[in-house]
């Protein structure tokens, strides 16, 4: 009997090896799903993520009920992961988080669904669209499944994804002002200051509000920007910038008039914005 179980286990080993293989010729139909699995594992440790993501794919098909069918699905979105083809990776861990939703690898899933828009948005030219996907999706992650180790990685992927969408539109509003578009330009640092101020563009777009608002003639935008500026980062380059343009023209960072700014000042005096 010893001998007959070391001889399954070598003609099964036989069948892996001839399947991986690039002259492999056994049909996966002949392999159980538990073989099927382990050979997609040997494609990713060869780096075949793409073939690998096939195989698994073969086992939802072949033994949809069978323990392996779940577990493949999520090696199936990891395999397209790996392999950067992020529709694909998406779909399977969509899939995942539909079907088991309570299960163990459900906030991986949920989390290499997120990692399907986020590891797109490295270049700051690129549709802003995905940015905003891997936001909502990221936030998904740590709202659902607070207490996962993949919670904490989201958070601060969530931070550099927000900061992304901050330094898009810092972006826009250094062309409009380099091309003497000051309106425009004070819009898009505006949305910076009002929607993205715990970013780490908030200092230069406070600075750059004075410089659109000081060459449209408004003064009193411009010292308030400039006093904003200078209450939260008076030690900075961007403050002293600041603090040279204005009393340049005779002017003070000072809280003045009745604007946006002035009531984003008030708020800062209380305490209650940051």
């Amino acid at each position: 009997m010893k001998n007959k179980r070391v001889l399954g286990a070598v003609a099964a080993l036989m069948l892996l090896v001839a399947c991986s293989g690039a002259g492999g010729n056994v049909p996966l139909e002949d392999l159980s799903a538990q073989q099927i699995f382990e050979l997609g594992e040997r494609q990713i440790e060869a780096g075949n993520a793409d073939d690998a993501a096939s195989t698994f794919g073969e086992i939802e098909r072949l033994y949809p009920y069978s323990e392996f069918a779940q577990r493949a699905l999520i090696m199936q979105a990891f395999a397209y992961h790996r392999d950067g083809d992020y529709p694909n990776s998406r779909a399977a861990a969509q899939r995942f988080v539909d079907f088991y939703p309570a299960e163990q690898d459900a906030p991986y899933a949920a989390y290499l669904l997120a990692l399907s828009y986020y590891d797109q948005i490295s270049d700051i030219g690129r549709d802003q669209g995905l940015t905003l996907e891997a936001l909502q999706s990221l936030r998904r992650v740590i709202e659902t499944y607070p207490d996962s180790e993949y919670a904490a990685a989201s958070v601060g992927k969530f931070d550099l994804a927000f900061d992304q969408l901050a330094a898009k539109e810092m972006e826009v509003g250094r062309y409009y002002l380099k091309r003497a578009n000051y309106a425009a330009a004070a819009n898009r640092f505006r949305t910076v200051v009002e929607d993205f101020q715990t970013t780490t563009h908030t200092p230069e777009a406070l600075h750059r509000l004075v410089e659109a608002y000081l060459s449209l003639g408004l003064t009193d935008e411009a010292q308030t920007a400039g006093a904003i500026l200078g209450y939260n980062y008076q030690s900075s380059d961007w403050y002293a910038a600041s603090y040279a343009l204005l009393t340049g023209r005779g002017l003070a960072a000072e809280a003045a008039g009745d604007n946006w700014l002035a009531s984003i000042y008030r708020q800062v005096i209380r305490g209650e914005w940051l």
